[in-house]
């Protein structure tokens, strides 16, 4: 395949028509990015006007009642008798279910918190 003259000659004339036209869409660009581009708007001072607040009155802060653990509440009571405390008196004390209280008193008892003193009656240590 033989490229003439005449090819060539309408190639370069299709190659100079593009390059005006990529000349005038970078002019165009240009100038698009520099109406983009804002003025700096300069923003007016103006005084504050101070507001008197009312003064606080300070109000003192609520105690923090903390709840006693199961534990703790077992203990208070084996602690107020120095005879000892069984199993079911514990339970209308604290309304705690049968379970709960054996597992307390073992669990304390391991600790070395409270001390059997009979069958079924305890007494803390």
């Amino acid at each position: 395949m033989a490229i003439s003259k005449k090819d060539l000659q309408a190639l370069k004339k299709e190659i100079t028509a593009l390059d005006r036209k990529m000349g005038k869409l970078i002019k165009e660009f240009d100038k698009s990015k520099k109406a983009n581009v804002k003025k700096k708007v300069t923003a007016k001072t103006v005084k504050a006007k101070t507001i008197r607040k009312a003064p606080v009155k300070k109000v003192p802060a609520k105690k923090k009642t903390t709840k006693l653990t199961a534990i703790d509440q077992v203990l208070k009571i084996l602690r107020g008798r120095k005879k000892g405390v069984d199993a079911a008196t514990l339970m209308k004390k604290t309304g705690f279910d049968n379970k709960k209280i054996q597992n307390i008193l073992h669990r304390t008892y391991k600790m070395g918190k409270i001390k059997r003193v009979g069958k079924g009656v305890y007494v803390g240590a």
